[in-house]
């Protein structure tokens, strides 16, 4: 028998060999379905619901593999990770962003001084990780959503114009008073680092991990729409703005992933740098209707509230992706599913199964 867990754990039943399960980054539903994405594969996992286990809240299961190649004309080769970091469903499609940054070696305690020297002097681009594209979500013959290149109602799997070194948002970012700087120096270092994506019709909320200026944590609007087949930024105003800046005040911590709940913007929040700290979730009120009305390119929002802090480990059980549960799911009371990067040992039932958490909030 499988070990259970609390009334309020999610199991996650994933395949041998999968490259999601201990790395998880974002989750969204599809109905009885669960979309799952990693930050060290280039593709996502479907997973269907299944009779829970015990006094579990819910299992997922039946897990399959989505691989980018196979939907996209990606900037880079076809198993270069993309880093995918946030996700979201919106109108039919599945959106995709992958964390944008450069990522720097590390040392190994098997290496000579010497040569971890080098290690953590080399800077390298992933060209995937430089990835915001949409994805057709269609009903196959048995009813069971998959993702495809093209619908038949003529939906496309899009990106973002780009190429292996860039695409139009990092060169929209280039000169860029406030992340321009940070466009060369790795994320982990407090660099540039998507790390959370809500969609509002063809408007796009991107947040970042890092940088954090000053205590302040940013999101950044862009209007997306299909050109040419490729996704083209346009402009959000009469004045031409391709980019407006909110900063927010999150006690100095960085964006791990958004989601809209009706109005309102939640906003998961942990450590920019490599810190084992404290992971709390945040809440904009009314924030879709006052970004609607907005036509400063930057924006400062201090009132936002503390809703709940998660718990972490050491090097363990980092919350990365929240989302809403459907209501046919959620029973009628409003619930997120939290699900973790790094699951330690209490997160875990045997090679291929981790737990997320589900919460209440108002």
């Amino acid at each position: 028998m499988p070990n259970t867990r609390n009334p309020n754990a999610v199991r996650l039943e994933f395949a041998p060999g999968s490259l999601i399960q201990n790395n998880l980054s974002g989750a969204a539903f599809t109905g009885d379905w669960l979309w799952v994405a990693g930050d060290e594969a280039c593709g996502l996992d479907r997973l269907r619901r299944l009779d829970a286990v015990g006094r579990e809240a819910l299992r997922f299961g039946e897990a399959r593999d989505f691989p980018l190649a196979d939907l996209l004309d990606l900037p880079g080769a076809a198993d270069e990770e993309a880093d995918l970091e946030g996700m979201a469903v919106a109108d039919g499609y599945l959106w995709v962003v992958g964390s944008h940054g450069l990522k720097r070696k590390n040392a190994k305690p098997d290496r000579d001084h010497a040569d971890n020297a080098k290690r953590l002097a080399k800077v390298a681009l992933d060209s995937n990780r430089r990835l915001l594209a949409c994805l057709p979500i269609e009903p196959d013959a048995q009813g069971e959503p998959c993702l495809v290149h093209q619908a038949q109602d003529g939906r496309r799997a899009l990106r973002l114009k780009g190429d292996s070194q860039a695409n139009l948002l990092t060169r929209a970012l280039a000169d860029d008073p406030h992340f321009g700087p940070y466009m060369a120096i790795p994320g982990k270092d407090n660099g540039f680092d998507i790390e959370g994506l809500a969609v509002d019709g063809r408007r796009l909320l991107l947040g970042l991990r890092g940088p954090v200026l000053r205590g302040w944590s940013a999101l950044l609007e862009i209007e997306v729409e299909a050109r040419d087949d490729q996704l083209r930024l346009v402009p959000l105003d009469d004045s031409g703005t391709l980019l407006r800046k909110h900063f927010l005040q999150l006690d100095g911590l960085g964006v791990r992933d958004l989601h809209f709940s009706g109005d309102d913007l939640y906003i998961l929040a942990g450590p920019t740098m490599v810190l084992n700290g404290d992971i709390r979730v945040f809440k904009w009120p009314l924030a879709r209707p006052t970004m609607k009305a907005n036509r400063e390119p930057v924006r400062f929002e201090t009132a936002l509230t503390e809703s709940v802090s998660l718990p972490h480990g050491r090097g363990t059980n980092r919350a990365e992706a929240i989302c809403d549960l459907p209501p046919e799911i959620a029973g009628g009371k409003p619930r997120w599913l939290v699900l973790y990067d790094a699951p330690g040992a209490d997160r875990r039932d045997g090679e291929h199964i981790v737990f997320g958490d589900l919460l209440h909030h108002e």
